[in-house]
């Protein structure tokens, strides 16, 4: 009887141990709550519309908030919150003449000492690749395959917030 007591006692203890221990995917939700009142979907973009008088709603898809077509618009655009398993991904653009002239990582997964070591790598190569292709159409970046996917997801947020083709 006092073995399977002590069993017992031992496997649920276990159990609890188990269910309470915290992964980086746990705290994805926490760390990327979008403020309320907020569209987590959308863009906004701050800047000029380079003399442009509205944009072609049949091609805007990103629901941002700018005006222009970016035909020689400039100003900043920043992308909505990719949620990713490892965390959010966000990412700013600055444009210039039409074009892209520097992409910066807003909020990058941060949980964990690999998470960090992983974004070091990946987000310069990112950040170079879309500079240039001038759009969200980059490649994955090796062994940061789910912070590539929101990186490019948050790009063509920005990318359609400020009305670029």
């Amino acid at each position: 009887m006092r073995r399977i007591t002590i069993w017992l006692l031992s496997t649920v203890a276990a159990l609890v141990l188990l269910f309470s221990y915290r992964t980086s995917t746990m705290g994805a939700g926490e760390t990327g709550a979008v403020a309320a009142g907020t569209d987590p979907g959308a863009g906004s973009w701050s800047g000029t519309d380079g003399g442009a008088t509205g944009s072609d709603p049949s091609t805007d898809t990103g629901g941002g908030t700018g005006t222009g077509t970016g035909t020689g618009g400039s100003g900043t655009a920043t992308g909505s919150v990719a949620q990713t398993r490892w965390g959010p991904v966000q990412v700013k653009i600055t444009v210039s003449g039409g074009k892209i002239t520097d992409v910066t990582a807003v909020q990058v997964p941060d949980g964990n000492r690999r998470d960090q070591e992983i974004n070091d790598y990946a987000v310069p190569i990112l950040r170079q690749e879309a500079l240039a292709a001038q759009s969200a159409e980059i490649d994955s970046v090796s062994g940061a395959t789910v912070t590539s996917d929101g990186y490019r997801e948050s790009l063509q947020s920005a990318i359609d917030a400020a009305h670029l083709r």
